[in-house]
């Protein structure tokens, strides 16, 4: 028996890559009990694939009539559903939120995609680097000399996504309790994203930051925030932005920190 605020919450993950995994992950870290959908005759997740621990799987081909309706089934009886197709995919199976709900009126139905359900962009392609860089994230990593700096897909994919995907679906179970409703939350990474970049749109706001990168105290230009390479060939990271641990950084280099 596992343990966590969410035991006894069961999910239906269908499987896909990146943030629905790692979203249906931290559901089962925090008690919740992770079904994964796999597709019939796909090799399932490797043995090392960390983002796939903590849940069991079943492999359906929903191609064939007779699986949709078991994978409905199993929709019945979960509390929270992941997918992370593209816009319509669920609808076209006879699997989409309007059909699980009519099924189970307290079914939380998480959603995950690049650019939302619907708009401009809904159908289009896209990886991390195409979020982030349209909320304005990537603009402001990297060096002043040069073009952005791509980092590790953790802005979109699993902070802007994953995360708040997450979050969704603990405040939608919360209502639920509350009303006995369910919802649909359709969570795109770029909304997110978005979302993350709220500080720094304040600092900007108020004249402590400015839109030019590598111009500005955390984006590694100020020699009091940034990464310098050591003797052995490796890097030590250096954060002191508090006058504190300025002048503690100062006494440790052998001197006085300037007035």
């Amino acid at each position: 028996m596992g343990s966590g605020p969410l035991v006894g919450i069961k999910v239906l993950e269908f499987a896909g890559i990146g943030p629905g995994p790692f979203c249906a992950m931290l559901l089962s870290d925090l008690g919740a009990d992770v079904l994964r959908i796999d597709r019939k005759g796909v090799a399932g997740a490797h043995p090392a694939e960390v983002v796939s621990r903590g849940r069991r799987s079943l492999a359906l081909d929903l191609k064939a009539s007779q699986d949709v309706d078991l994978a409905r089934q199993l929709m019945s009886r979960a509390d929270v559903v992941i997918e992370g197709f593209r816009p319509g995919v669920m609808e076209r199976l006879g699997l989409g939120p309007e059909v699980a709900l009519s099924d189970s009126r307290r079914l939380v139905y998480g959603r995950m995609t690049g650019w939302g359900q619907d708009g401009p962009w809904a159908s289009a392609a896209g990886h991390d680097i195409n979020y982030i860089a349209l909320t304005g994230a990537l603009a402001g990593i990297g060096p002043a000399a040069g073009p952005p700096a791509p980092p590790l897909n953790l802005v979109g994919d699993f902070g802007g996504g994953s995360l708040y995907l997450a979050l969704g679906i603990v405040a939608a179970l919360l209502e639920t309790q509350r009303s006995g409703e369910g919802q649909v939350i359709d969570a795109a990474i770029v909304d997110g994203a978005a979302s993350l970049m709220a500080i720094f749109s304040g600092l900007q706001a108020m004249g402590l930051m400015n839109a030019r990168r590598g111009e500005n105290f955390l984006d590694g230009s100020a020699h009091y925030y940034r990464c310098y390479e050591c003797s052995d060939g490796r890097y030590v990271s250096i954060g002191a932005i508090e006058p504190q641990f300025y002048a503690l950084l100062w006494r440790l280099l052998g001197d006085e920190a300037p007035t």
